[in-house]
């Protein structure tokens, strides 16, 4: 009994390397299928990424240029309104929350995009900025007028891409299963309506309007499948028996 237990527990040490190399493996080629099938997702995670790296590495004077340069506010959309709402999609003002983007963007933009295609997304978040932006800064713009807001509001730094943000989630609702979905449309609902009913800002009217947009958008899901939350557990099993190797022959069991 005892030599028996001695010549199991033998060829232990030895199956856990395996299966930790199989579990890495998996894991480089999951993440490379993740990537190829979110390009935009992740060619615009990219440059943010590089943009977080300038402004860290700026001079407290060059960064305040570059965050007043690349803003989409009333003066920079009257100056240059293409560039300025373009290139204000690629920065982040904060670059120490670069990761927290980058988890959101992964749960948001990478499951959108590969649900309903690159250029169907595309699509989406960049109306949803555009359209927030300007819709947001013409509010601004009236308030000014009306003495209700400063003049210099007119320079405030205006960058990031949490309007695209707001419009992927509100798209992906949609792919939420019935009954979930309408406990999850109530809690985007709740999080982005909390602010304006507390005295939000402009912004906070922009997330609005982009998670409005990204609601609006229901007919670029038409044909897409839901998630199915029932074959999860089986999905599980699956990747756990694709890692774990298969049992030992006699032949290649180590000991007598």
């Amino acid at each position: 009994m005892r030599g028996r237990d001695e010549r199991r527990g033998s060829g232990t040490p030895g199956r856990w390397p395996a299966v930790a190399a199989r579990a890495a493996s998996l894991a480089r080629s999951g993440t490379r299928s993740w990537i190829r099938s979110s390009p935009g997702t992740h060619i615009w995670l990219l440059v943010i990424g590089i943009t977080s790296l300038v402004i860290a590495a700026a001079s407290q004077d060059l960064e305040t240029f570059l965050l007043h340069r690349t803003s989409s506010n009333i003066h920079q959309l009257t100056k240059h309104p293409l560039q300025s709402l373009l290139i204000s999609g690629f920065w982040i003002e904060n670059p120490s929350s670069f990761l927290l983007y980058a988890a959101l963007f992964e749960v948001l933009h990478a499951n959108v995009e590969r649900w309903i295609g690159t250029a169907r997304w595309l699509f989406t978040v960049g109306f949803a900025h555009v359209a927030a932006t300007l819709i947001s800064q013409e509010i601004v713009q009236l308030s000014i007028e009306d003495h209700s807001l400063p003049r210099s509001m007119k320079r405030v730094v205006d960058i990031g891409v949490s309007y695209g943000l707001a419009a992927a989630a509100g798209i992906l609702t949609y792919r939420i299963p019935r009954p979930w979905r309408w406990a999850c449309l109530a809690g985007v609902l709740l999080f982005f309506a909390l602010p304006l009913l507390t005295g939000g800002t402009f912004t906070d009217v922009g997330h609005a309007i982009a998670v409005a947009i990204g609601l609006g958008f229901r007919q670029f899901t038409h044909g897409r499948p839901a998630w199915d939350f029932a074959r999860v557990p089986e999905a599980l099993r699956r990747a756990a028996a694709a890692v774990t190797p298969g049992p030992v022959s006699r032949r290649d069991a180590p000991g007598p």
